[in-house]
């Protein structure tokens, strides 16, 4: 008996093509379809990621004779909840006159979330041991998700839009002062009534300012010591965190010292606030008065990575656009697991100590010698070419939003919205791989691998580095030709936009940037030896030029609060142009830099045109919206 036919909707597609020319094949996504249909606008598919598959192997089956229009998945407004990474590889491109586009139905808000729902919200039952009088009757519980069979552990939680906050003393903006920094026994001195609210260490964590970064340790014991309380920290991050000489915590009178406590329930002790018991893994949450949690969605991120571009230097993804979708709810898990003692624009120090007698063959007096990881990302991008991100949303997220990592060009974000993100709001370009060094200059012998060519435009980046305080609105490593113009930075806890990395005069990969025209305000809002713009490192032929940058006020707790800069050239800046910015006086740093830096026309004096023209440009002003500081 012969065989019958099983001709899938892909092939049956692929068929009609070769039959007669389409200007576009449309896959419809919908979180009311069903991955049975065929994917059309009256039935729509239910998963991204089967959208993907069918567009991918509609390409395959047509061959030469794909959509002259390329391939458009059109995903219909409400949230995508992720059970694993959206990935794109090389087949998944389009071609230069028939791009392959991933985008929202007009008027409509597509949301990828990697985030999970957290149901169930009631009284407890029972008087919870350690939560403090004020919360008592006012707290709702509900369990945790569990994924795989196990318990979520959970760093965030938001409610509805908005972040909680993750039960702290003290609490808001306020923070205790160190007493003693003991580096030869690793451990910190606190005041002794503070140590005395701890009932059970486990899950705690201390978050100190220092300098231009901050530290997450992870508490292992308290004791009284006289009239301070003693604290010691989990490895690896204690021996990191006293080792390594910069950033380093100063302790009054010559500073700050400034830190504080997260994460037991002793700390529940206003509205907005939670935590979560272990090892239970119970969530307990004091609502906020307008907050009613019968009713409220309550989300915890999953998933680290949302969605994953990756491409080889040899294959690219090339001509691939996302255009108005929203990516939402990513995690970070590594300082729960490991600490956090981050170097400078949130990079953890995966090892670092200091040199005694200082000096490397590569820097003479360098003192402290360091390798990285990298910040992970709520999109994370590499080996691409053409790929555009145009009125995307990068909201709500616990580390950086966008990460163009290493063999990208020619790529453009545009139009895009970075807020409420616990890192970078964007990051571009290599900064060190986990085996080189830090201080060592980046020069590939293959250049492909350097991000060249891009252009970050017309992007609202609000709120960020609201985790981890070191961030930055717009971080740039290694980067070549990369043009920042036209962007408003506000509401970052360090430097509004930063380009550069290595401290080193020496000639690297870098070239050619642009910084040009962007308005950055309220930024530095929560530590020193920051700026609204900053460079470091040798980059021939950048330039800065026509940006205004004003309103920048310190935290009162950070060690030096003069230390800040709306210009400042800093380690090995060499060879780069600073012209025509606007801001109201001329508090700019020039630290340690190397030959060639042009100042020119900086300060109050610039022509007010430049001041009104930086920043969105009109068509674009519309991101603005409600939630502008």
């Amino acid at each position: 008996m012969p065989r019958k036919s099983r001709t899938g909707p892909v092939a049956l597609l692929a068929l009609a093509l070769l039959a007669r020319p389409l200007a576009a094949a449309e896959f419809w996504v919908s979180p009311d379809g069903n991955d049975h249909n065929l994917g059309t606008k009256e039935n729509p598919l239910a998963s991204v990621a089967l959208a993907q598959r069918r567009a991918r192997e509609l390409r395959r089956l047509a061959g030469p004779k794909a959509p002259d229009g390329g391939t458009e998945i059109i995903l219909r407004g409400g949230v995508y909840r992720l059970t694993s990474p959206l990935r794109l590889r090389a087949e998944d491109s389009g071609r230069e006159d028939s791009p392959a586009l991933i985008e929202a139905a007009p008027g409509e808000r597509p949301i990828l979330s990697g985030g999970v729902a957290v149901t169930g919200w009631g009284k407890p039952a029972e008087e919870i041991r350690g939560l403090p009088l004020a919360a008592r009757g006012k707290v709702w519980v509900a369990d945790a998700p569990s994924i795989g069979g196990h318990r979520l552990i959970c760093r965030q939680l938001w409610i509805g839009d908005r972040r909680a906050v993750r039960a702290r003393t003290p609490n808001g903006g306020a923070m205790e002062r160190l007493l003693t920094w003991d580096r030869q026994k690793q451990e910190a001195g606190i005041p002794l009534a503070l140590g005395a609210s701890v009932g059970n260490p486990a899950g705690v964590e201390m978050v100190v300012e220092q300098q231009w970064e901050i530290a997450i340790l992870r508490v292992k014991a308290l004791h009284a010591e006289g009239a301070e309380a003693r604290v010691s920290f989990f490895e690896p991050e204690s021996r990191i965190e006293f080792e390594h000489p910069w950033p380093q915590p100063i302790l009054p009178p010559k500073g700050g010292g400034a830190f504080f406590l997260v994460g037991a329930v002793e700390f529940l002790d206003e509205p907005g606030e939670w935590c979560q018991e272990m090892p239970g893994g119970r969530l307990i949450y004091w609502p906020r008065s307008d907050e009613n949690m019968t009713r409220q969605t309550a989300t915890v991120p999953a998933l680290e990575t949302l969605v994953e571009v990756a491409g080889s230097l040899d294959r690219p993804v090339a001509h691939l656009e996302f255009r108005g979708l929203g990516f939402e709810h990513a995690a970070w898990t590594r300082p729960g697991a490991a600490g956090h003692v981050p170097l400078q624009a949130g990079m953890p120090l995966l090892d670092a100590y200091k040199l005694a007698p200082p000096g490397t063959t590569e820097k003479r007096g360098l003192e402290n010698q360091a390798w990285i990881g990298r910040l992970p990302a709520g999109v994370v991008v590499s080996g691409v070419d053409h790929v555009t991100f145009e009125r995307c949303r990068f909201e709500h997220m616990a580390a950086a939003g966008l990460d163009f990592v290493s063999g990208t060009h020619d790529d453009t974000i545009e139009g895009c919205v970075f807020r409420d993100l616990g890192g970078n709001g964007l990051q571009l370009g290599k900064f060190s791989d986990a085996g080189v060094e830090t201080h060592t200059p980046y020069a590939p012998t293959d250049e492909r691998e350097i991000c060249t060519r891009e252009r970050i435009a017309n992007n609202r980046v609000t709120d960020c580095a609201n985790e981890d305080w070191g961030g930055v609105g717009i971080c740039v490593g290694y980067g070549r030709e990369v043009a920042i113009e036209h962007n408003e930075v506000s509401d970052v806890s360090y430097t509004g936009i930063s380009v550069g990395w290595g401290w080193t005069p020496v000639k690297n990969a870098m070239r050619d940037n642009r910084v040009h025209a962007n308005f950055v305000h309220h930024v530095a809002t929560r530590l020193c030896d920051t700026a609204g713009i900053y460079t470091l490192s040798a980059q021939p032929g950048t330039v800065i030029s026509e940006n205004c940058v004003e309103a920048i006020a310190m935290n009162p707790y950070v060690d030096r609060p003069e230390h800040w800069f709306y210009l400042y050239t800093d380690e090995g800046s060499s060879f780069i142009t600073v012209r025509d910015n606007w801001c109201p006086a001329e508090k700019f740093l020039k630290n340690a830099n190397g030959p060639g830096n042009v100042w020119e026309r900086n300060g109050p004096t610039v022509p007010a045109g430049i001041k009104s023209a930086a920043g969105l440009e009109p068509g674009f002003r519309d991101l603005l919206g409600k939630t502008a500081p």
